[in-house]
This record gives C-alpha cells, structure tokens and sequence, in this order.
C-alpha cells in the first residue's frame, strides 16, 4: 500500500469538505445532475479516445497508484553480485539453482542459461522493457487526458445551467437549481482534474520510472555475468543507479 497516494487523497478531500461544512449545509455542494456531466461525462470522452481494451487496461493501471511492491536496488545489485559469484564458481548452470523473484531478473537469468549470446539476450530485455514502458505511459496518458477532460465538462456543465437559468428568469424559484448546477460542475471538473486524474498521473510516472530504473539495472547486471567480469567490479558500476535514483529524487523535491 502506499501511504503517500492515500494519505495525500485523504487528506485533500479531507480539507474540501471541512471548507464545505464551514459553508454552512453540505448538501448544497451535492449535485447529481453535475456528477454525471464531470465524472461519467469525461470518462466517455476519454474512453473515445482509445479502444477498449486499451480504455479498461489503462483504468486497472491506476491500482499501481495504491498498490505497488517494487524490489530497492540495493537488494538487487547483492542478488547480481551473489549470481555473478556463483556464474564465475560454477557456471551459467549453477544459475538455475537461485531463487529469483524478479521476474523480470527471472527471465534474464533464464536467457543466460539458454545459452543465448549477449545481443539475443539484450534484444529481448531491451524489447521487454520497452513494451512495460509502453503499457505504463498508456495509463498515464489516459488520466494526463482525463484531466484535461474534466475542466471542460465542467465548463459544459457550467453553460448549461446557465442557459437554463436565463430561460427562466421569470421564474425566481428555478434560478437558484440551475445557478447551483453552472458552479457545481465547475467545482466537480477542478477536483476530479487536481485532486485524482493529475496525482495519479504523476504516481504512475513515478513508479514507471522506478521500474525502469530496475529493469536497466538488472540488465547491466546480467550482461556484466555473461561478460565474466568481477563481482566486485559489477558491485561498483551497478551502485551509479542508486546514485541516480538519489538525483532523481533530489530533481522532484526542488521542483
């Protein structure tokens, strides 16, 4: 679970709604009619814009938003060096005997003691990881896109109740409903865009770019024992990945 994505989800819904209660009685902030526009209408626009099998596959990619286990390079550059000590004592068959969890180191390794040659074998991890690459800016770019959908149907919405409001002028019993319903899907398009389609866009790229980071590793590492080089030596050039995530990290917390 990831407790940054939750809490901060919480934790922003939280603040709204007290600024609502603050502004008297809740209910007025409740709108049916300016939820189906927002939320159910950007859905439909978006889903426009890919078929379906890419809409929903992009949908269940938001779950990596919440729910996200990922391997720390460190404990992935002490399995390379283990595997590469192992390689130089016993061989590339001596491999099999190691239990991998990656799955992704899983299928390296498994190409190491297939006996292939280091272009086959970085061809099909350069090919794998530019497929998972691919699969991943796919979800990014369905809510990058829902959140440029959602102010928009907001707007809609917006025009709407205001049309509706000054083709019943003469009535001041309905101007109030549609006043409400020209501000609600405003409001209801500026927090399904900030508050969920743009964080988890950015969640997502994020974890992307640590998987990427994994993957880049584990295939140095791989190609490192198939070269026959020193353990210690693919300790040392593998541990610049670390170095780079660290600057990674540093880049996001000043911007």
């Amino acid at each position: 679970m990831d407790l940054a994505t939750l809490i901060g989800l919480i934790g922003a819904f939280a603040f709204v709604v007290m600024a609502m209660f603050e502004g008297g009685d809740v209910g007025i902030f409740l709108s049916v009619s300016s939820f189906f526009i927002v939320f159910c209408g950007s859905l439909f626009v978006v889903m426009m814009k890919y078929n379906m099998g890419q809409f929903f596959g992009s949908v269940k990619v938001a779950a990596k938003a919440f729910m996200f286990k990922i391997d720390k390079p460190d404990e992935l550059i002490e399995q390379s060096v283990a595997m590469a000590d192992s390689a130089r004592k016993g061989g590339f068959l001596a491999l099999e005997e190691v239990e991998v969890s990656n799955s992704f180191m899983k299928k390296a390794i498994d190409l190491l003691v297939d006996g292939h040659d280091a272009d086959v074998v970085r061809g099909a991890l350069s090919k794998d990881i530019s497929l998972t690459m691919e699969r991943h800016n796919l979800g990014i770019d369905l809510f990058r896109k829902l959140a440029d959908v959602a102010p928009a149907m907001g707007m809609i919405g917006t025009l709407i109740g205001l049309v509706a409001m000054l083709n019943n002028m003469d009535d001041p019993k309905s101007i109030g409903p549609a006043m409400a319903i020209a501000l609600l899907t405003t409001l209801y398009g500026a927090i399904l865009a900030n508050m969920v389609a743009m964080p988890i866009a950015d969640k997502l790229e994020l974890r992307m770019n640590e998987e990427m980071l994994n993957r880049r590793l584990i295939m140095d590492a791989v190609l490192a024992i198939q070269d026959g080089q020193n353990p210690r030596v693919i300790e040392g050039f593998l541990k610049n990945y670390i170095k780079e995530k660290s600057r990674a990290l540093d880049v996001l917390q000043e911007s």
